[in-house]
């Protein structure tokens, strides 16, 4: 039975939960793309964020029962950063400057190492949003399109940066705003 539970995790009965579980896979996964970006060597690092981008859609489509394969999840992601260039030219090109600029001694890594992992984190957050949005429409990876999703990820990048934003200015306190 233990084998069962840790394998497939647990079997979300609502839509809700099985959103709320998804949404929490985001988060976690988004901290952990936060964390290879502090991979000093450049360009590497994005390697392994797209890594835990890969297995973030592994997971959420295990969640949604959609089926998945790696070619496509990869392909998907590719066209999924070419949806986010458009709506945030801005984080795309920091995070690949941040990146690069961990090959400058001194300085150039300090930024690297400061901005990276924001960026990567922030990207796989809103990555997570639009597969989440999708799975629960009923879609699949075969029928995703990106530019379906634009406005959507304009949207879930601005909660990221509202969200990003309120963690390092109010540190712990902000988890319960009204009682």
């Amino acid at each position: 039975m233990a084998d069962e539970a840790t394998s497939a995790g647990p079997t979300p009965t609502t839509d809700a939960e099985r959103d709320q579980l998804a949404s929490q896979l985001v988060d976690r996964f988004s901290l952990w793309s936060g964390a290879a970006g502090l991979i000093p060597v450049p360009l590497l690092d994005m390697v392994a964020v797209g890594g835990v981008q890969l297995q973030m859609l592994r997971r959420l489509s295990e969640i949604y029962g959609v089926p998945f394969s790696d070619n496509r999840g990869k392909s998907i992601i590719a066209s999924l950063a070419g949806a986010i260039i458009p709506a945030s030219t801005a984080t795309t090109t920091a995070m690949g400057v941040g990146s690069l600029m961990k090959a400058l001694p001194g300085v150039g890594t300090a930024i690297g190492a400061l901005s990276m992992p924001v960026f990567s984190a922030g990207v796989t957050y809103v990555i997570g949003k639009v597969f989440i949005q999708h799975f629960a429409s009923g879609g699949t990876l075969l029928d995703f399109n990106p530019p379906d999703y634009r406005e959507f990820i304009k949207a879930q990048q601005a909660k990221w940066t509202s969200k990003s934003a309120s963690s390092s200015a109010g540190g712990s306190g902000s988890a319960k705003a009204g009682t």
